[in-house]
């Protein structure tokens, strides 16, 4: 017996021992990966079983998956969603997801399919999607940007604000979104009095010039004196639209009249029966001069560009509707006929 098996001593045994051990954990890790695997897809089916319903009206059910269909069904449901057609997009990444098996793709499903359901306004299962791709890759910057969005529009906004210490350890840049969520707490906080959202309102235009121009809108729904207190003649372009459409009950004529852009902008309106200098901007110094021609049917109509994105919306913005970008947006305005006043406005 002795002759048989190799001493315990002996190199030889000892080289096949570790051999032997290096076999076992190799197959044991193997065997680990791929349940941990099985366990993870089946997490998942279970997961993505919650977002099945009945607004999800683009039928898969009876559609065997290949994977050459991968590419024409990404391009259909980025088509759907281009076209606001949310609920067949939807159905689509479900149903790829469902049944693909590349682990690295699926990450990127998985952000699409929550940025649908954003853009769709189901936030809820935006918010449980982005959790979802956030416990697997924690530093997932665009994923932590939308999932602040998210609570942002859920009025959430201590939650919103966890989301900005991980963007900061990131290097991302996060003073204005701070001052911006600062901003949308004071704006909807229901609790807080009118004088005290002037007061926290000043004291964020101090912190945060860049958000000037929705400070300005808001104190003009609170307080008028205040508001008319902090106009700059000199940042006239950003406002333009808002003054515009202000009704003349709120207008400050001593202000106004100080100024030869307000002056003017107040003219070319018809508030303000005698005419003023240039006011820098090119529709509304050309409307003041046809008025003084005359002619009195002139208007200005307003459109709002994204500065990011290069979209363009016919409805001021705070953020982006298209790429969620603060402090993004350009007033762009141009002569049109004029219509029947209403003396609505735009806040």
């Amino acid at each position: 017996m002795q002759n048989i098996l190799p001493d315990y001593s002996d190199p030889l045994f000892s080289i096949l021992l570790i051999v032997a051990m290096a076999l076992i954990i190799a197959l044991v890790t193997y065997a680990w990966g791929i349940y941990h695997q099985q366990k993870e897809q089946g997490n998942l089916l279970k997961f993505l079983e919650k977002f099945d319903s009945s607004e999800c009206a683009f039928d898969t059910e009876d559609t065997p998956f290949e994977s050459h269909m991968l590419q024409p069904l990404m391009l259909l449901a980025k088509a759907f969603e281009s076209a606001g057609a949310y609920p067949k997009a939807i159905s689509i990444y479900l149903y790829i997801l469902k049944n693909m098996e590349d682990e690295s793709h699926r990450s990127e499903l998985m952000e699409r399919l929550g940025s649908t359901y954003l853009h769709a306004g189901f936030l809820e299962r935006a918010r449980s999607i982005y959790s979802e791709i956030l416990r697997k890759r924690p530093r997932n910057r665009q994923v932590l940007h939308e999932l602040g969005v998210v609570y942002e529009m859920m009025h959430r906004y201590d939650r919103a604000k966890e989301v900005i210490e991980p963007l900061e350890t990131l290097g991302e840049e996060v003073a204005l979104l701070r001052a911006f969520l600062d901003f949308s707490e004071v704006r909807y906080d229901k609790a807080l009095s009118s004088k005290a959202k002037i007061t926290q309102l000043r004291g964020l235009l101090t912190q945060a010039p860049a958000l000037y121009r929705q400070i300005v809108g808001v104190m003009l729904q609170l307080d008028t004196h205040e508001a008319w207190r902090i106009i700059d003649p000199e940042r006239l372009d950003e406002l333009i639209d808002i003054l515009w459409f202000l009704p003349d009950s709120q207008l400050d004529l001593d202000i106004i009249t100080s100024s030869g852009a307000l002056r003017t902008l107040y003219y070319a309106k018809g508030y303000l029966p005698t005419p003023a200098c240039e006011s820098g901007i090119f529709s509304l110094d050309m409307l003041a001069t046809a008025k003084r021609s005359g002619f009195e049917e002139g208007d200005l109509l307003f459109s709002y560009l994204c500065q990011k994105c290069k979209q363009s919306f016919p409805i001021s913005f705070g953020r982006c509707p298209n790429c969620m970008a603060i402090n993004s947006l350009k007033v762009e305005e141009k002569i049109a006929k004029a219509t029947p006043q209403t003396h609505y406005s735009l806040l």
